[in-house]
């Protein structure tokens, strides 16, 4: 057997090894993996290496101050599927991000998503995860002081495309399957009213904003309530600009999508006729889940 004395000399180097590579950005993690600090000061010696960054949550974020050389992200669900090959990745860049290009790498070729100037809009771009990861690359300058890229990411299933930053659901109404798979799988399910539609043109979206009597499921809360006693909530839900859409008299049934902590629209038919479905697919014994509508 080893004595105590030699496996100390062999367990030093590693530890010195481990706390050097600490020194970097690498260490910089959240626990959970899900969001990533660094600075390019902690390379600035040697701006030709290449850093990689590994998270693997369903949302996070990244921000590196004083970019210089590159880093390659790598976003992977915390879960190994096979279904994992289908999903899309999104990221919405910081108002003030600034200092670098954003490119998707797939081995090793380029392919240019965001530059630098693009990014002040804050506008949400989508791509496969399977088109490559990011390969982030400063831009050269002398100074780079106040300069940071930062951005917040989410993986979606939705099958977005990389030039499709809208993120509502299509504009043509759901089929009755739809509807029903809707109010059991989406992030919000919610009976109201429309109060109004605003055009909001630099965004690319209509913002509608509900009255919401009746609160089924909200995964965080983008409807808020009315007052301490009041059983009602108010809020907006995002639809992209392309879709037609006017206010419309009678209960609605909102379903739909949280990205980047705003509500995106999903299946939204009249309750009436949600209920009518629901009614019939409760008789034929089909409904994907129970919903209480008394």
């Amino acid at each position: 057997m080893l004595s105590q004395r030699l496996l100390a000399s062999l367990w030093l180097p590693l530890v010195v090894v481990l706390l050097s590579r600490c020194r970097t950005s690498l260490c910089q993690y959240s626990s959970d993996q899900c969001s990533w600090k660094g600075s390019g000061l902690t390379h600035e010696g040697h701006t030709r290496d290449v850093e990689q960054v590994y998270l693997r949550c369903a949302q996070g974020s990244l921000e590196w101050l004083y970019p210089t050389g590159a880093i390659i992200v790598n976003l992977r669900p915390n879960i190994a599927s096979p279904a994992a090959a289908r999903l899309s990745v999104c990221i919405k860049p910081a108002a003030d991000s600034s200092g670098s290009n954003i490119y998707l790498d797939l081995n090793g070729r380029l392919r240019l998503l965001l530059r630098e100037e693009d990014q002040a809009p804050a506008k949400v771009h989508c791509f496969g995860i399977l088109e490559g990861a990011l390969f982030i690359e400063a831009v050269p300058r002398a100074d780079i002081s106040r300069r940071i890229t930062a951005f917040q990411y989410e993986l979606v299933a939705d099958g977005l495309k990389a030039n499709d930053s809208s993120l509502g659901a299509p504009c043509q109404p759901c089929s009755d399957a739809e509807v029903l798979l809707a109010v059991c799988t989406k992030d919000f399910v919610a009976r109201g009213v429309i109060r109004g539609v605003q055009e909001e043109e630099e965004e690319d979206r209509w913002s509608v904003s509900v009255d919401i009597s009746r609160l089924h499921r909200q995964k965080t809360q983008v409807f808020v309530p009315g007052g301490p006693r009041a059983r009602r909530w108010s809020g907006r839900i995002m639809m992209p600009l392309r879709c037609a859409i006017k206010p419309g008299e009678g209960d609605f049934l909102f379903t739909g999508t949280l990205r980047f902590g705003e509500a995106w629209m999903g299946c939204a038919p009249r309750y009436k006729d949600f209920l009518r479905l629901y009614r019939e697919a409760e008789r034929l014994r089909s409904n994907p889940c129970h919903v209480d509508t008394d």
